[in-house]
């Protein structure tokens, strides 16, 4: 069934929308000489929220962990980008060792298996590797539906990392090591290692990613003549927060505070009827901190504080980002909804709507509870014409998105490269 969206398409999004479209050969040349300059990460699912006014991204993954969401017919735009990308990196490649997360739960199995069935098609021999202490022997899982995954100890030898009887070249992390790179990755200076590992979360910074979003939502602003605010998130950053303890809380206040006026001020300039609000989240996605949504500095008070520390535990949260909110004015069958991008090397190869209908529009979709259907569409893409008003096409949502997406993985790789400790770019 073909999901049926509702989306406030009023305003500056409807200029926007029709702005990009009719742009569509500036941005693609665009993007063709971004990419002559800088590496694309080799797969990444971004976040995008669409508030009828505003249309930006949200998150950014660079161990994008949803790939049996998309759909056969999604497949071969997946494994064509997975044939350039490996050609790119390894041309002689026949073997791929894919090195998951510890999740053993079903859904993220499916994913690995979504994964092993792309690089099968692409050519390749793919074995998963596990960092588990618990997997000695290779053990094999069954699925849904009658398929199966195998996953196997790693075995590391002085330079290279592999499996028993299994030599690869290019190593694919579907981990996202924010407990820090175990020293079996370490100095693999033989083989590729993709994407590298001050890509995880145990040194990955959110703000360092919108800090180079900005600039990248800016350059595309001055190519098309608009307010690169209406695809940018605003954002303020702190360090050493500690909800236990309840330190760190001025700068939380003055940081909220300060976002907070600056998205009114926006909000006046546009005519937008709406009360401003930031999500404050761990700048290293610690997921024990969760996401809150808060409308008013003054909340931020110490009762606030240590009502969220028994939620939070006694650990310390560390470094926190405060992030302009973007609603979401998309539904499925009347829930909240949100897309989710999926793009590998530097194509868009699909993507899903994330669904809850628990959650209002100012909150984050993902969460338990949540629910996937894939990103389709009742109309086909029509283009406008030259000399139609705004509105007057069919909204092509999906180049949208792409085009969100794209930004945001352009600055990924912005980010990679400035904060890649051997200042080194994989080509």
């Amino acid at each position: 069934m073909v999901p049926h969206l509702v989306t406030a398409l009023t305003g500056p999004i409807n200029e926007l929308e029709q702005r990009i479209l009719e742009s569509t050969p500036v941005i693609e040349r665009w993007f063709r000489l971004e990419w002559m300059e800088h590496t694309p990460p080799f797969y990444s699912s971004v976040d995008v929220r669409n508030a009828g006014f505003k249309l930006a991204p949200v998150d950014t993954n660079l161990f994008p962990g949803g790939w049996n969401h998309l759909t056969p017919e999604m497949m071969p735009l997946a494994v064509q980008a997975a044939m350039a990308a490996i050609e790119k990196i390894c041309p002689e490649a026949k073997n791929l060792l894919l090195v998951p997360d510890n999740n053993t739960n079903v859904f993220y199995l499916s994913n690995l298996r979504q994964l092993q069935r792309i690089f099968y098609q692409a050519g390749l021999n793919v074995r998963l590797g596990s960092l588990s202490n618990d997997i000695k022997a290779p053990t094999t899982i069954d699925l849904p539906g009658g398929e199966s995954i195998t996953l196997e100890p790693l075995i590391r030898s002085k330079r290279r990392l592999g499996l028993k009887h299994f030599d690869p070249c290019t190593i694919l992390l579907n981990n996202d090591v924010r407990a820090g790179a175990p020293g079996i990755l370490e100095d693999l200076h033989e083989q590729y290692l993709l994407p590298p590992l001050h890509a995880g979360w145990g040194t990955r910074r959110k703000s360092n990613h919108f800090k180079a979003y900005e600039e990248v939502s800016k350059r595309f602003g001055k190519l098309l003549g608009m307010d690169h605010w209406l695809i940018n998130p605003m954002f303020n950053q702190c360090g050493e927060v500690n909800f236990a303890e309840a330190t760190g809380l001025e700068c939380l206040r003055s940081n909220t505070d300060a976002l907070l006026g600056k998205i009114r001020r926006k909000y006046k300039e546009y005519g937008i009827n709406e009360k401003p609000f930031v999500v404050i989240k761990a700048d290293n996605s610690n997921a024990a901190l969760g996401q809150l949504t808060v409308r008013d500095a003054k909340d931020l008070d110490d009762a606030w504080f240590k009502a969220r520390a028994k939620a939070v535990g006694t650990q310390p949260v560390g470094e926190v980002i405060i992030q302009e909110g973007v609603l979401t004015n998309e539904r499925i069958n009347a829930a909240v909804a949100e897309p989710v991008v999926y793009m590998m090397d530097r194509y868009v190869v699909g993507g899903f709507y994330r669904v809850h209908a628990d959650r209002g529009t100012d909150e984050s979709l993902n969460a338990p509870g949540s629910s996937f259907v894939p990103l389709a569409f009742e109309q086909s893409a029509q283009l406008p014409q030259p000399g139609m008003k705004p509105g007057a096409s069919v909204p092509n949502r999906f180049y949208m998105y792409g085009v969100i997406g794209r930004l945001a993985m352009l600055a990924a790789s912005y980010e990679l490269e400035a904060t890649d400790p051997d200042a080194e770019v994989y080509e």
